[in-house]
C-alpha cells in the first residue's frame, strides 16, 4: 500500500511539473507575439505587461513544481535547478523590460523560450509508472 501512495505521488507531482513547465513555456510564446503586437498595436503594451507577469508567475509555479517532485517526492534535484536558472533569467528579464534596453530584453527573451523548449521535451517524454492494477493488452514481439 506504501509504494502505491509513493508511486501515485510521484506521478502527481510529475504531472505537476510538465504542466508548470508547459505553462512557462506557453507564456513565453505569448510574451513572444505580444513583442511583435508592440510594433503594430496600441494594445500590445498592455498585453505584454499582463503576459510578462504571468510568465514571472509562472516561473515561480515551475519552481514549486520542481520543489515538489524533488523533495517529497524523491526525485532528481535536476528540474529544481533549471527552474532556479528560469527564475533568474526571468528576474532579469523583468529588469531589463522596466529599464527600457531591448538590447538584452529580446535576446534575453530568445534565449528563455529556447531554453524553456529544451527543457520541456525531456519532460514531457517521461513515461509514467502503471498503477498496479492495469494490465498490458498488447502482444510481445
Amino acid at each position: 500500500m506504501a509504494a502505491q501512495t509513493t508511486s501515485e505521488h510521484r506521478i502527481r507531482t510529475l504531472a505537476f511539473l510538465q504542466v508548470a513547465l508547459a505553462l512557462q513555456t506557453l507564456a513565453l510564446f505569448f510574451q513572444a507575439v505580444t513583442a511583435g503586437m508592440l510594433l503594430s498595436s496600441s494594445h500590445g503594451h498592455v498585453l505584454h505587461d499582463i503576459g510578462s507577469r504571468v510568465m514571472y508567475g509562472a516561473s515561480m509555479v515551475y519552481v514549486l513544481a520542481a520543489i515538489l517532485a524533488w523533495r517529497p517526492g524523491g526525485g532528481s534535484p535536476r528540474p529544481l535547478l533549471y527552474a532556479s536558472g528560469f527564475l533568474v533569467l526571468a528576474s532579469a528579464q523583468v529588469v531589463s523590460g522596466i529599464a527600457h534596453l531591448p538590447s538584452l530584453h529580446v535576446p534575453l527573451g530568445v534565449l528563455m523560450f529556447g531554453l524553456s523548449v529544451l527543457a520541456l521535451g525531456p519532460v514531457l517524454s517521461v513515461r509514467l509508472p502503471r498503477r498496479s492494477g492495469t494490465r498490458s493488452s498488447g502482444t510481445r514481439s
